[in-house]
């Protein structure tokens, strides 16, 4: 979606949505109801997409604008996200929704899910709904693994399919991000012969001493797609690269945004690759904070 909309105008306010990493992730196995039970870290990142909301009298809920990769406004989350907290916390207000896309679609950043949390976040707080982010939370579960995370707003240890988390404190670090352009859905992904879904668990001491930096997702998307492995050989000049979520983004770490700059400079022209910080905690809670003030 493009954003378009003066944040500064009338009643407009706007919100960031972060994007993340997942800096391991590992399957350990499949539950009854057909989903696989997963083990990762998930990083915040101080760069992402950013949400102008503006609050409707009229109960309505209307997105501004256009999806980039086709999603019909019914179908958007961050409209369906509107949508559930005005039926959970039962909300007579509408809103108006404009969001600029920063983080690419089906790239494993997680920017449809961050989209949806932002959205439960401040309109829960510009409606006055009242809810708790562990209900926001909840409520975000219905709409993807992935959106609690983004509600809670905190680097996480993350298990069950992404949903029980356990804040993790992460030592500043900045990464070189890079997009190799291809869109990969998930859920074929999930059925293919050759992914490993019976990982031995790990605990969180073994991420700690720096022993888990594995993707189960990797081995099959640099075999099934080209863009991946080229992205993958590019990186390796300046790093040890990896894949981000179910991909196709992927990332090399730094201890320094000097050192993740320079390394910026080795790749390769027309490799889509930038720098972002990763964060503390969400920036989402900072503009919450701001707001409350």
């Amino acid at each position: 979606m493009s954003g378009g909309v003066d944040a500064g105008g009338e009643g407009w306010s706007l919100w960031p949505a972060p994007a993340k990493l997942n800096l391991f992730l590992r399957i350990t196995g499949r539950r009854a109801d057909g989903y696989h039970e997963l083990q990762t870290v998930f990083r915040l990142l101080d760069w992402g997409d950013r949400i102008a909301l503006r609050v409707r009298e009229d109960g309505r809920v209307h997105r501004l604008g256009t999806s980039a990769v086709g999603v019909g406004e019914d179908d958007d989350l961050a409209v369906r996200a509107a949508r559930i907290l005005q039926s959970s916390a039962n909300v007579a207000k509408g809103a108006d929704i404009s969001i600029e896309k920063r983080i690419p679609a089906g790239g494993g950043f997680g920017g449809g899910s961050s989209d949806a949390a932002t959205v439960l976040v401040a309109l829960n707080a510009l409606w006055g709904a009242g809810l708790e982010l562990a209900e926001l939370a909840r409520l975000g579960l219905q709409l993807g693994a992935d959106v609690p995370v983004f509600v809670c707003g905190r680097n996480a240890w993350a298990e069950g399919v992404g949903e029980r988390l356990t804040p993790l404190e992460l030592a500043p670090a900045w990464y070189v991000l890079a997009d190799p352009g291809v869109h990969v859905p998930t859920g074929p992904l999930f059925q293919s012969a050759d992914l490993t879904r019976d990982a031995a668990p790990a605990k969180i001491a073994d991420f700690v001493s720096g022993s888990l930096l594995d993707n189960a997702f990797e081995p099959v998307l640099r075999r099934r797609e080209p863009a991946v492995e080229v992205v993958f050989q590019a990186l390796s000049r300046i790093g040890t690269p990896r894949l981000t979520g179910s991909g196709s983004g992927c990332f090399v770490e730094f201890a320094s945004s000097s050192a993740a700059e320079r390394a910026l400079t080795k790749l390769p022209d027309g490799l889509r690759a930038w720098v972002a910080g990763g964060a503390s905690r969400s920036p989402l809670l900072d503009a919450l904070a701001a707001m409350k003030v």
